[in-house]
């Protein structure tokens, strides 16, 4: 029977603890070391676990077959560019980067060493999502996006609502259409502080060549929400994460997969390592993710 995987972990805040909690569930799997400078991370650990204070100390590919990116999005880059440059399979959280010539220099490295890089955009490994791609193919195509999404909180000082939140709709769009959007461009209705940081809702509106327009609400003021619904030629098929019945359409519900989709990533993240994968598809699209993010920063609508 083979060992299991060896994983590394940088960063366990509210996410990255996620992230552990869900490889302890996957018997395929060993968390061999993280990365983390609370030191009430340590009661979090399986036995064996090392527990280290920087992500430099983590990087050691004689003791990882495979690091994963939690920690706050200004070092992701960082982080995975050394992980890449010590041959080690990299999963990154959204977004990339926070610039797309950064996004772009993590993928070419990739790229030149032959190292394995996955995003992990959450929502596109959701087995809702994952049928709803298929069935709006069966209806039609695709005529027009909205995507909702929308708490009371976090309110963060070093990543804006867009980047915080922007990179899963962003990402579901350019999935699901297959297409760069022709123009990007986002509005901001309200801003404040609030708790220490920032409370604000925007809405991005993409237009992608095939004539299908995307808008996007989001919010960390509103009451939870989490909704993406696709008119097709037939029918509206609907996303609702925060559903118990995760899709629809046309009001009706569709039994899929009860898979979260975190386990899913992970599990796709090993089974990459495991065969030697090197598929550059999600990490493709995860530069596109970060070259829309920044488009939507400018005054105006612009070309992508």
């Amino acid at each position: 029977m083979p060992r299991p995987l060896r994983l590394g972990l940088a960063g366990a805040g509210r996410w990255g603890r996620n992230y552990i909690r869900t490889i302890a569930g996957l018997p395929e799997l060993r968390l061999a070391r993280v990365a983390s400078g609370n030191p009430e991370t340590a009661a979090l650990l399986p036995a064996g676990c090392q527990l280290v204070g920087h992500w430099r100390d983590l990087i050691d590919p004689s003791a990882l077959d495979g690091v994963i990116i939690a920690t706050p999005p200004a070092s992701h880059a960082e982080i995975a560019r050394a992980a890449i440059l010590a041959g080690i399979p990299v999963l990154i959280e959204k977004p990339l980067a926070l610039s797309a010539a950064e996004a772009r220099a993590v993928r070419d490295l990739a790229a030149e060493r032959r190292v394995f890089a996955l995003v992990e955009h959450t929502h596109l490994f959701s087995p809702a999502f994952r049928a709803l791609k298929g069935l709006a193919e069966r209806h039609g195509g695709v005529r027009e996006i909205r995507s909702e999404a929308s708490n009371h909180g976090p309110y963060r000082r070093d990543v804006p609502v867009l980047w915080d939140w922007g990179p899963h709709d962003v990402a579901m769009c350019l999935d699901l259409m297959q297409e760069v959007p022709a123009s990007a461009v986002c509005t901001v209705h309200d801003r404040s502080e609030k708790d220490g940081g920032t409370a604000e809702t925007v809405t991005i509106a993409l237009s992608f060549p095939s004539g299908v327009p995307a808008q996007i609400l989001l919010s960390n003021t509103k009451d939870r929400m989490r909704r993406f619904s696709v008119r097709c030629a037939d029918a509206e098929i609907v996303y609702d994460d925060l559903s118990a019945q995760k899709l629809f359409v046309d009001g009706r519900p569709v039994q899929v997969a009860g898979d979260l989709p975190l386990t899913v990533a992970v599990q796709e993240f090993a089974a990459a390592i495991a065969s030697g994968g090197r598929d550059e598809g999600a990490l493709d699209l995860g530069v596109r993710v970060v070259e829309v993010l920044e488009t939507c920063e400018q005054p105006r609508a612009a070309r992508l």
